[in-house]
């Protein structure tokens, strides 16, 4: 078994919460059942580059999975979702014996007994007694490989899966070039390296043909699929920096000096990883509640904390700036990218406006910028423009910041571009612009004989309207309020109060033949109209009224979670891994694993039933999550599964991002102390708390008491106290008086 050992110039009395975190927690997936779809990841919090030991093919989307047995290489990656794919990808892999570059040959056998998994340190002995190390940098990392002396050592060079230039420098122990790789990417796009090297080459080449063609002694290469090997003494222990850039071979070589001239040894690299992550995760402490709980809870928040990634260099003068994958020019300022925003403004952005202040108002601004350079705002960003999903969510994101605070950007910029954003469909897929905008203005709500998944299209841009009249309302620019105070409405106009279902209709205004609320798809994303019907999320309010009151919706909510979980593939066909995954849960029609009704828990705050929201959460928390390989009940997707469940554990949830409030669930822990960027604290305490007393008897806050289900923004960064006391019985007279229940946009128009 591989052992954490102390890291070199660490406080020995410092708390030590990176032991709890797991990143192999969510690796157990594959294509038709995802408990996470993650990868080992080694790297710095939002860090341009991570690094990740490499299961899958070169181009497999599942790149690390548990239930495998080999290793393939040790990779520089990027990805953030597996349906999106790598880019800029290369990999490391040492092997002695016979050379044998391709990477099936090369794979070697592994137990998991034997592997070490941590945010700043990633370790395996192979069955063959080669061991390897990675450590990481801002933008690169330091390897580490042990051979046995049994046999010739090398170390395979793999270029991934497309074009790659590389070169050889035995005299200076280095090879450099770049990498050409990835979906969505531009066509000019180029990941330059630098990998320095400690030890003497006894021999080199080149190889192409995916490994079975190789070139001794020949020092450059071209191609696709293409890639070197380096040999070295037997039984050498090879250390291995290196160092990448979008932007050009110099500035690869500046960031090299910059962040990995200096190490001398990869401890140097785990102690300094090690601080940055152990810093940033005691900023939220957790006390009480089991050892298990806190490996979910600092995994979750180890994963919360990596996605957007840092898409900007530092010039020589320590400036930002940065390759833009939207216009393909050099720019001076900050990038993010790698997010979808479908997946995460509903839970990792409203949790980085609690954690992370600065950085959201540097992202804020890139995201204006990003729309300056290609015409739209990003949606999914993996690096460039997808288009990927739906919604114009961009705007959410710029609610939400705004409304806690970041006043980095310009609003009246931000919702200019929004409305052009509403007016136009861009080139890329369902989210970029809107499809049926126009029917969407003069109907009311899209079509569904004309435009796919037009049922979830008409709710999420409802919502992102709001979000965009919420922000001008705040700014007092009552044009772009004006324009849309009545849009925000439109969820009105496909629900069916003969079904009690949102529902599909067509340009005459007729609803979709034989409507089942268990059927996926055709109106809907990767759901049903039983989890689509409560993607209301600015106007509860509004929904509970259409759907008959509070009484009505209580029951449907009871139902929702305790019906059977059936379901129709609908147009997809066939099982997709959301639906097996809704079944697995066995929580009725509750799709966790999925985003679209991630809330819907909650909504018991709103119809008098608090308590019910109290044991929902704390259920799914318990019963869904865990810190092993099978951790999440889906795809993780960037941070948005790992950030419900940080978030949640506190106590707190954003149902409207966009607004000011946070919804008051049932803490996981009896203490969580938050550190803020201003210096302040944010304690939450539950006395009495345990896996059976999920219910709030009693509230204060600040020493007064308290009896709403929501707490601002302004009172978690302004420093306080909220205390719950905790029991296993409801109070069914507390959190029910019209004033306890959070913001609806109908209560405040």
């Amino acid at each position: 078994m591989i052992t954490a050992a102390i890291c070199q110039g660490i406080n020995a009395s410092a708390q030590d919460y990176v032991k709890y975190v797991n990143t192999l927690q969510g690796t157990y997936s594959n294509y038709g059942l995802s408990y996470g779809s993650t990868y080992p990841t080694v790297g710095l919090p939002y860090a341009e580059h991570f690094f990740s030991a490499q299961t899958g093919k070169n181009g497999d989307g599942w790149k690390y999975q548990y239930q495998a047995d080999k290793i393939r290489g040790f990779e520089q990656v990027h990805q953030c979702s597996p349906w999106m794919g790598d880019y800029a990808a290369f990999s490391l892999m040492p092997i002695e014996g016979e050379l044998r570059p391709n990477e099936d040959k090369r794979a070697s056998s592994f137990k998991h007994e034997n592997e070490y998994a941590k945010p700043h340190d990633y370790r395996v002995k192979f069955d063959n007694g080669i061991t390897a190390e990675m450590s990481p940098v801002e933008r690169g990392a330091v390897m580490q490989f042990n051979f046995t002396g049994k046999d010739k050592a090398y170390l395979i060079f793999d270029g991934y899966t497309k074009f790659a230039q590389i070169t050889i420098l035995p005299r200076q122990k280095k090879i450099i070039g770049f990498v050409h790789n990835g979906t969505f990417i531009p066509k000019d796009f180029k990941n330059y390296f630098v990998i320095q090297f400690d030890q003497p080459f006894v021999s080199y080449g080149t190889w192409r043909d995916k490994g079975d063609a190789i070139n001794k002694g020949i020092d450059t290469i071209g191609g696709n699929a293409v890639g070197c090997y380096l040999e070295f003494k037997k039984g050498a222990k090879v250390q291995v920096k290196m160092a990448s850039s979008y932007i050009s071979p110099e500035q690869a070589e500046l960031t090299f000096k910059q962040e990995l001239a200096p190490i001398k040894s990869i401890g140097q690299t785990k102690a300094a990883a090690f601080k940055i992550w152990n810093d940033l995760l005691g900023r939220i402490k957790v006390e009480g509640g089991t050892e298990a709980e806190k490996e979910t809870f600092y995994s979750c928040l180890f994963r919360s904390n990596l996605f957007s990634r840092k898409f900007y260099d530092l010039d020589e003068n320590n400036k930002p700036y940065y390759f833009s994958p939207y216009d393909s020019k050099v720019h001076q300022g900050y990038m993010y990218t790698d997010n979808g925003f479908w997946d995460t403004f509903r839970t990792q952005f409203p949790l980085d406006n609690i954690l992370h202040p600065e950085m959201q108002g540097r992202y804020m601004q890139s995201l204006l910028d990003a729309q300056q350079q290609y015409g739209f705002y990003p949606i999914w960003s993996n690096p460039g423009m997808s288009g990927v999903m739906l919604g114009n969510h961009a705007i959410s994101l710029l609610a939400d910041a705004w409304a806690k605070g970041v006043r980095s950007f310009d609003p009246h910029q931000a919702l200019a571009a929004y409305l052009h954003e509403a007016t136009n469909k861009g080139p890329w897929g369902g989210a970029n612009g809107r499809e049926g905008w126009k029917d969407y203005f003069t109907l009311g709500y899209i079509p569904t004989d004309e435009v796919h998944e037009s049922g979830a299209k008409t709710l999420e841009y409802a919502y992102d309207d709001f979000c965009a009249y919420w922000l001008a309302k705040s700014i007092g620019d009552k044009f772009y309020e004006n324009i849309f105070a009545r849009q925000m409405y439109n969820y009105r106009n496909i629900y069916d109060a003969r079904a009690g279902f949102m529902h599909g209709r067509n340009r005459a205004g007729e609803w979709t033949p034989n409507f089942d609320p268990i059927e996926w798809g055709g109106a809907f994303t990767e759901g049903n109209s039983w989890q689509y019907s409560w993607s209301v999320f600015h106007d509860i309010k509004g929904l509970v009224k259409l759907m008959g009151g509070e009484q009505v919706v209580q029951a449907k909510l009871d139902t929702f979670f305790n019906t059977s979980s059936k379901f129709k593939v609908g147009s997809y066909g066939h099982e997709i891994h959301e639906m097996t995954e809704m079944v697995l849960a066995k929580m009725g029609q509750y799709a966790h694993g999925n985003q679209p009704c991630m809330h819907v828990g909650y909504l018991y705050n709103y119809v008098r039933q608090p308590w019910k929201t109290q044991a929902r959460v704390r259920a799914v928390m318990d019963k869904l999550y865990n810190a092993g390989p099978k951790g999440f009940p889906g795809d993780e997707d960037q941070g948005a599964m790992s950030s419900w469940y940080v978030i949640s554990a506190m106590g707190l949830y954003s149902v409207t991002p966009g607004i000011d409030q946070y919804n008051i669930g049932s803490p996981v822990f009896n203490k969580t102390t938050i550190a803020l960027e201003n210096g302040k604290k944010f304690t939450i305490i539950a006395n009495n708390n345990s896996k059976a007393n999920v219910y709030i008897a009693s509230a204060t806050l600040n020493g007064k008491p308290y009896g709403h289900n929501f707490i601002y923004h302004s009172d978690i960064v302004n420093g306080g106290t909220l205390v719950l006391n905790m029991s296993d019985k409801p109070n069914t007279s507390r959190g029910i008086r019209d004033e306890d229940r959070p913001f609806s946009v109908s209560d405040r128009k």
